[in-house]
């Protein structure tokens, strides 16, 4: 007889379920992982952000890339003051008024939200994943920009100033006591500063554990077909692209699993 009779179910999911008890209190070794599981959290929040790295492998796929700061100054003030990381800085902000970018389509930001250990991981993955479908669409792919102590509306101030069409911000979500590597995706039609949180949509939990990078891919390319089509998104652009007969031209690249 199997001793402990959720150990099937344990299998598939890194929820903290049947953790055992000793005595009215948990076990030390579900007192320890829980420990060791809220470490790698708080580590995810604080470790820095190194976008060279980051730009030098969208180098190898041939992407430009451009490098900004929110007006956060450092991780202390951007954790205390989330309207400053929807900001540029000043610097930042001349940078890009100064930088003779043409229109595009699409923009890709890169921040590091609450996890630049989820963007290190999967941000790079993911472009290398959705390159196809760009070109399937035909879209014009703006330099990626990186972005320092950056909030999700972040997006829109930059968007904005170099006139993109639409915007999607790769950034690196809250960290779980079981996920401190994921990955958010946000996407927002005609960028602007005075943009609702309901005017976007969001892919999450992008990770090899949650939701894999080609799966992000195409989810996040059927939303941008369907957001060049309707002219919009957020709550009136629902995500059906697991629905056979609303696939245009984006069609799975090879099987999600």
């Amino acid at each position: 007889m199997n001793s402990d009779a959720w150990t099937l179910l344990r299998e598939f999911t890194d929820a903290r379920i049947a953790l055992g008890r000793s005595g009215a209190s948990l076990p030390t070794k579900e007192v320890l992982n829980f420990g060791l599981a809220h470490a790698q959290a708080r580590d995810a929040v604080h470790q820095p952000f190194h976008s060279d790295e980051i730009s030098n492998e969208l180098a190898e796929l041939g992407l430009m890339t451009l490098t900004v700061k929110s007006a956060a100054e450092d991780r202390h003030i951007y954790l205390n003051r989330p309207d400053l990381g929807r900001q540029l800085s000043d610097g930042s902000r001349n940078t890009l008024l100064t930088s003779n970018i043409g229109s595009y389509d699409l923009l890709l930001v890169i921040g590091d939200g609450l996890s630049s250990h989820a963007v290190h991981r999967q941000s790079v993955a993911l472009i290398r994943e959705l390159l196809p479908y760009v070109k399937t669409l035909g879209l014009t792919l703006a330099p990626v920009v990186l972005a320092h102590q950056a909030r999700v509306a972040l997006g829109d101030d930059i968007g904005e100033i170099l006139n993109c069409k639409a915007v999607a911000m790769l950034i690196g979500e809250r960290p779980g006591l079981s996920s401190p590597d994921s990955l958010g995706v946000y996407l927002t039609w005609k960028p602007e500063r005075e943009r609702l949180e309901s005017e976007r949509n969001c892919i999450s939990n992008i990770r090899p554990e949650g939701l894999s990078h080609c799966a992000g891919a195409f989810k996040l390319a059927w939303l941008l077909e369907q957001a060049f089509l309707r002219r919009l998104t957020g709550v009136k652009l629902k995500d059906e692209s697991d629905n056979p007969a609303l696939q245009q031209r984006i069609k799975p690249l090879i099987g999600l699993e």
